[in-house]
């Protein structure tokens, strides 16, 4: 399947990275023909570029940042307050009314702190008061996109199938039924008994697709896509209290049985002191822990390390103009390269999430063998 995609879009993906490699280094050199007015902070343009934010960078012209502002809702005392983020970035902060008290409530984001990057209310006596924030930060938008998309491409598959009917499936009927049959025959059924298997496949294969298509479209540096989404350890943990909760909410007794008084344990590992039901019963939550874990380390070290190389032509181009555009071509080449392994990791991790999944739906609905 990776072999497929590389062959059909690897030509357009390598043309890309030139492109945007190729407009990233030229302001640099710019600068670097006259000392430059503020130093480059690689550190804190790849944090910002990999954490969530208030608005959507674009990017920036003659030192104006376009961005696109997204809502602020939040609620205090049980009263709604929504604005435009774009206040953050004129007066740094927003004044409204409590209606409650006729007192004035003054939003802002600290740059430090315990709330660094949060809306928080300012009181009076410069103490901070977290509010309960529901905003479109960027992460949020790009999902609503991402699921869109997903939604979509569905779609124009399930109609390719009412159109054509019992032909042969082509284009991207072709491509989804391969990785839809992929993951039903090779994780699914591998991983649960085939009375229990079609009861846990269509979250499988959710949430295989919407792994593998985040996964993707993040590496696309280009509005609207990019966000890192899958490198959030909010979606992550969600994905995985959903296996969590699939797994232990729907697993029969011998699933529990088997917690309980773990078979092939000597007894003194059971009795007086339950040292294996201990286990297991940590097993339980660790599971999801980890599978959070990894997906969101994985995805977001990969964008950082691209990031790194990218952020390499600014620093040496503040040094040299002509160390820049040497540094330019390294970078490219590193960028190309991560990129390629990037696919690689896309598909892998929605792979590894989802069989993980699958193993652990098979221990929760595993029958009795007499």
């Amino acid at each position: 399947m990776t072999e497929y995609f590389l062959m059909k879009f690897g030509k357009y993906i390598l043309s890309l990275s030139f492109l945007m490699c190729l407009l990233i280094s030229l302001p640099s050199f710019a600068k670097a023909e006259s000392e430059p007015k503020e130093e480059f902070k690689a550190g804190e343009v790849i944090i910002e570029h990999v954490l969530d934010s208030y608005d959507w960078h674009l990017f920036s012209w003659k030192g104006h940042h376009v961005s696109i502002y997204l809502p602020i809702i939040v609620f205090n005392e049980g009263r709604c307050y929504t604005f435009s983020s774009k206040v953050f970035h004129h007066d740094g902060k927003y004044v409204t009314v409590n209606k409650t008290n006729s007192e004035e409530l003054v939003f802002v984001i600290p740059h430090d702190g315990k709330y660094k990057g949060k809306v928080v209310i300012l009181n009076a006596d410069g103490s901070q008061k977290r509010p309960f924030d529901i905003s479109i930060t960027k992460n949020v938008m790009a999902l609503f996109i991402s699921c869109a998309v997903i939604i979509v491409l569905f779609l124009l598959v399930a109609k390719a199938y009412r159109k054509r009917g019992e032909k042969a499936p082509k284009g991207l009927q072709s491509l989804f039924e391969m990785l839809i049959v992929y993951v039903r025959d090779d994780i699914a059924r591998k991983a649960i008994n085939e009375k229990s298997v079609d009861k846990y496949l269509p979250y499988l294969i959710t949430v295989f697709f919407f792994i593998f298509i985040n996964n993707l479209v993040g590496l696309i540096p280009i509005f609207p896509f990019g966000a890192n989404i899958t490198g959030n350890i909010t979606v992550t943990a969600v994905l995985a209290i959903f296996t969590f909760l699939i797994t232990n909410l729907l697993g029969n007794k011998e699933y529990y049985k088997d917690i309980v008084n773990t078979p092939g344990v000597p007894w003194f590992l059971k009795f007086p002191l339950p040292l294996m039901p201990i286990i297991e019963t940590v097993g339980c939550f660790t599971k999801p822990f980890v599978l959070a874990i990894r997906l969101f380390a994985n995805i977001t070290a990969g964008h950082i390390v691209v990031l790194g190389f990218i952020s390499s032509v600014f620093i040496v181009a503040q040094i040299s103009a002509a160390g820049g555009v040497g540094m330019s071509i390294f970078s490219l080449i590193l960028v190309i390269f991560v990129d390629c392994i990037e696919l690689l990791v896309a598909y892998v991790q929605a792979y590894v999430f989802t069989l993980l999944s699958a193993l652990y739906f098979g221990m929760a609905s595993k029958e009795h063998h007499h």
